[in-house]
C-alpha cells in the first residue's frame, strides 16, 4: 500500500517553570497540579485509547527538562493526590449547594465533575502507578509519540550573554532526556521558538553593562547539531525573512546517530523554483552548514494553527465550549459555557457537555478537510511528500481549552481513516522527506512581534543584568572548581549551577511583561540570582579553607533539598571557551 501523499506532523510543547517547594498557590505547585490535572492526564489518557484501539497518533510532544524533573519527583507524587481529592471534596460541596437551590442541571455538573476527578485519580494511582513521565515513555517506545527535547529550563537563548550557558541548558536537557526516556533525542525545541544566527554580538544597550564587547558567537544551530541534534522548529514569519533557499546534495552515511551526516553546495545551481519559501518543507539552516553536520529545521503553518490556538476566531472559542474564566467557589469548577464574545461573565449560560461534543467532531471533521485541501494544493517535485507543522502549547488541550483532548482524538481517529493524509512525528517526517535545500535564519522568536520584546524590554532588562552577572560568576566558579576532587566543593557548585539555570528561566521575563504573576515572577527572579551568589559564596569560603556557620550549612541543606532537579549538573559546561 503507497503511503499517503500528505503528512500531519502535529507537536505539542509542554512547559512550566519550577515550582516544587515555591509557594502553592495562586501561583506555585498549584500550576503544576493543574497542568497535570488538566492536561498531561487527559492527553495520555487520549493516547493509551488511541493505542488500545490500534491507532498510532505519532504525534510530536515536546516535554522540557525541568517539567519532567518535576513530575517525577517525589514530593509531586505524593501532594498531587492531595490536589485530585481537593477537588473531588469541593465539587462534591457544589453538588449539595446546586441540589439544595433546586438547580438540577448545575448539581448534574457538579456530579460530572465529581466523577471526573474521581477516574483521574484511579487512573493516576492504577494505571499509571503515579509515574506520569513513565507512561510517556512507555507511549515512545511503543512508536505512538515522539519526545522532543528542550533547554534545561527553557532559557532564551538568544539572550544568554555566555555560549557556555547555552551548551550548559541544552547538555542538561539531553542528559535529563537520557535518563528518564532511555534514548537521545533527536528533535529540540528552541525555548519561545527563539533563535539567533552566527555573529558579531553584544549585550543590547537597554541593559547597559559597563565595559560592554562584541564578540562572534555561533548560531544556535550549530550549537544544537554539534550536540547531536537533528531538527528544530521555527514560527513561519523567520522563514519569510531567511535567505532564497539553496539546494544541497545530502550524504547519510557515517551519520553517528544523526540523520544526515553531511550537507554541500551542489555546484553551479541557484535556487530551484519548485523550493521556493513554504512551511510545507523541511530545511537545513546555516550559512556555515559544511563545517558540522547538518540540523534542519521544520516551520509552523500559520493558518493552520491560527485556525486552533485563536480564542477569539479558533475552535476554542465556540460559545458551547466550557467558559475558562467563569469559576464557582469553593473549588474553581466550572459551569458555564462561552455563549458568546462578550467579557461579560454575568451573561454566560450552563454547559452542555452534549452540545460541546457535537462541536467537537464537526470542527474536527472541518480541521480534517482544511488539512487536505491544503495537501492537496501543494506541488510534490520528485515524488517529496509535502506536510503540514501545527506546534501548540501542550496546555491548551485540556486546561485552556477543556474539550481539546476530545477534539485531537477525534482528529486522529478521523485521518486514521483517510488514505489522503497521516499524522507523523517530526523524526519520521524528516527521515521520509529529508530537506533539500538550505536557508540562514535571521533573529526572531515565536512572541507577540516575531522578537525579544516580551522577553526585553523597560519592565525586565534589569533581570538580565542579574543573569549576566550571575553567568560571568559561574564561568569563573567553573574554571578554577569543576575538577576539583574535593565533594563538597562540588556540592557547592554543582548547587549554584542549579540556581543559575533555574534563574535563566524564560518564564520570568514572559510573566512579568504579561502581568500574568509579575509579583511571583519578580520574587524568583531575585531569590534565585541571591541563592545563587550566596551558594557560590559558600564555594570560594570552603575553598580558602574558611569556617562555616551552623547557619551556613543549614541553608545550604535545606536550598539543597528544595532546589533538587538536575542530580548529573555538570560545572565543566560552564567552563567552555
Amino acid at each position: 500500500m503507497s503511503s499517503p501523499p500528505g503528512a500531519l506532523c502535529l507537536v505539542l510543547h509542554t512547559h512550566l517553570p519550577y515550582v516544587l517547594g515555591h509557594s502553592t498557590w495562586p501561583h506555585g505547585a498549584s500550576m503544576l497540579y493543574e497542568a497535570a490535572a488538566e492536561c498531561y492526564l487527559p492527553l495520555l489518557r487520549t493516547f493509551r485509547r488511541l493505542v488500545y484501539d490500534g491507532i498510532l497518533p505519532r504525534i510530536t510532544i515536546g516535554l522540557t527538562p525541568i517539567v519532567v524533573e518535576q513530575l517525577a519527583d517525589d514530593r509531586f507524587k505524593e501532594w498531587f493526590p492531595h490536589y485530585l481529592d481537593d477537588r473531588i471534596r469541593t465539587a462534591e460541596a457544589n453538588q449539595g449547594e446546586f441540589s439544595y437551590r433546586n438547580d438540577l442541571h448545575l448539581a448534574w455538573l457538579a456530579e460530572q465533575w465529581v466523577w471526573h476527578y474521581r477516574e483521574l485519580r484511579r487512573v493516576y494511582h492504577e494505571e499509571l502507578n503515579r509515574d506520569i513521565v513513565g507512561a510517556f515513555r512507555e507511549l515512545q517506545e511503543q512508536g505512538a509519540i515522539e519526545i522532543m527535547c528542550s533547554g534545561a529550563t527553557h532559557g532564551y537563548f538568544p539572550l544568554l550573554h555566555e555560549d557556555a550557558s547555552i551548551e550548559a541548558q541544552i547538555r542538561q536537557g539531553i542528559a535529563t532526556h537520557l535518563r528518564h526516556f532511555g534514548r537521545y533525542p533527536r528533535g529540540f525545541w528552541l525555548p519561545e521558538c527563539a533563535y539567533r544566527p552566527r555573529s558579531n554580538w553584544a549585550p543590547p544597550k537597554m541593559i547597559q553593562l559597563p565595559n560592554g564587547r562584541t564578540w562572534f558567537r555561533k548560531g544556535e544551530e550549530q550549537l544544537l547539531s554539534e550536540n547531536g541534534l537533528d531538527y528544530f522548529i521555527v514560527d513561519s514569519h523567520l522563514l519569510q525573512g531567511s535567505s532564497a533557499p539553496q539546494p544541497v546534495d545530502v550524504r547519510c552515511e557515517d551519520t553517528v546517530g544523526k540523520l544526515w551526516s553531511r550537507i554541500s553546495r551542489k555546484p553551479g545551481e541557484g535556487p530551484r523554483p519548485q523550493f521556493e519559501k513554504t512551511t510545507h518543507w523541511g530545511y537545513f539552516v546555516g550559512g556555515d552548514y559544511e563545517d558540522y553536520p547538518p540540523i534542519a529545521c521544520m516551520v509552523r503553518n500559520p493558518a493552520v494553527s491560527y485556525q486552533v490556538w485563536s480564542a477569539e476566531h479558533g475552535y476554542p472559542g465556540d460559545g458551547w465550549y466550557l467558559e475558562f474564566h467563569k469559576k464557582h467557589q469553593p473549588g474553581d469548577h466550572r459551569y458555564w459555557r462561552i455563549t458568546d464574545d462578550r467579557n461579560d461573565l454575568a451573561t454566560k449560560q450552563p454547559y452542555s457537555p452534549e452540545m460541546a461534543q457535537e462541536r467537537v467532531y464537526r470542527q474536527a471533521g472541518h480541521f480534517v478537510s482544511m488539512i487536505h485541501d491544503i495537501l492537496e494544493a501543494q506541488p510534490r517535485p520528485h515524488g517529496r511528500r509535502p506536510m503540514i507543522c501545527a506546534p501548540f502549547d501542550a496546555e491548551l488541550f485540556g486546561h485552556w481549552w477543556h474539550e481539546g483532548p476530545a477534539w485531537l482524538e477525534q482528529v486522529i481517529r478521523w485521518i486514521h481513516e483517510d488514505y489522503r493524509v497521516e499524522t507523523m512525528t517530526g523524526l519520521q517526517y524528516l527521515s521520509d522527506t529529508p530537506p533539500a535545500t538550505v536557508v540562514s535564519l535571521p533573529e526572531g522568536s515565536w512572541g507577540a512581534g516575531g522578537d525579544h520584546r516580551i522577553w526585553l524590554n523597560e519592565g525586565t532588562a534589569w533581570s538580565w543584568r542579574r543573569i549576566y552577572q550571575a553567568e560571568e560568576r559561574m564561568k569563573d566558579l567553573a574554571k578554577r572548581f569543576a575538577h576539583s576532587e574535593d565533594p563538597q566543593l562540588q556540592a557547592f557548585v554543582k548547587q549554584a549551577a542549579r540556581e543559575l539555570l533555574l534563574l535563566q528561566a524564560s518564564d520570568w521575563q514572559f510573566l512579568i511583561t504579561t502581568g500574568g504573576a509579575a509579583d511571583y515572577a519578580s520574587h524568583r527572579l531575585v531569590a534565585h540570582h541571591t541563592d545563587f551568589n550566596r551558594v557560590a559564596d559558600l564555594a570560594d569560603r570552603w575553598a580558602r579553607h574558611e569556617h562555616l556557620t551552623d547557619e551556613d550549612w543549614a541553608y545550604f541543606g535545606g536550598i539543597s533539598d528544595r532546589d533538587r532537579p538536575f542530580p548529573d549538573v555538570k560545572p565543566e559546561w560552564y567552563a567552555l571557551p
